[in-house]
């Protein structure tokens, strides 16, 4: 009797100890620093060109065309003003880091007013983007897709060279369709300060 209590003793907190592992995820680490659209990112030990013309802060967005994943409509966003735009830009929405992000943008962003549109932009097909939305219940969130020929990252320098993917980022632009607030994420396997955007976006919108 004493001898199965000890076994009980020492395998019950190990039965407990691999449950809670298994349920466990990893926590992706979120970067607080930022490199200028036009330089270039990391991904480990590999390092990307940005190409493309830069996007700064205080202009406007550039004219490009951009696929409504779900509208199947050209979007140009230097004419969509009246609102804070908070883009949400990712490499792909079939990776982790990017789908951790979406959702943060879907789950975390419904504490942000109503009216600022929340856009996740990335070179997925419009239809690997919708997919994507039905799947991780996030159809709210508006999609855009740069897959034709790249021009919105290029038209931002936020092209990667090699994969031709977009750079993780985070880009908030204001009412007046002005680009007020800029990260793009050094090492893209880290997710943006999402919280320091949110409270930006807050911000602008109040103006």
């Amino acid at each position: 009797m004493a001898s199965r209590s000890l076994k009980l003793f020492w395998i019950l907190p190990l039965i407990f100890f691999l449950g809670d592992c298994a349920g466990m995820k990893p926590k992706i680490p979120v970067e607080t620093k930022s490199v200028e659209p036009g330089t270039s990112v990391t991904r480990g030990e590999a390092r990307f060109q940005l190409l493309g013309t830069p996007l700064s802060a205080g202009k406007p967005l550039p004219q490009v065309n951009l696929v409504d994943a779900m509208a199947m409509k050209d979007v140009d966003l230097s004419k969509e003003k009246g609102a804070v735009l908070f883009l949400s830009i990712v490499p792909s929405l079939d990776t982790p880091v990017c789908e951790e992000q979406t959702h943060f943008l879907g789950e975390e962003g419904e504490k942000l007013p109503k009216d600022i549109r929340r856009i996740t932009v990335s070179r997925d097909t419009p239809f690997a983007q919708k997919r994507f939305a039905k799947e991780a219940k996030l159809t709210h969130l508006q999609y855009l897709s740069d897959y034709k020929e790249g021009e919105f990252g290029r038209s931002t320098g936020l092209l990667m060279e090699k994969t031709m993917l977009l750079a993780r980022s985070v880009v908030l632009v204001d009412k007046k369709g002005i680009v007020r607030y800029i990260q793009v994420v050094p090492e893209i396997t880290r997710l943006p300060d999402m919280e320091k955007a949110f409270q930006k976006a807050v911000e602008l919108n109040r103006e």
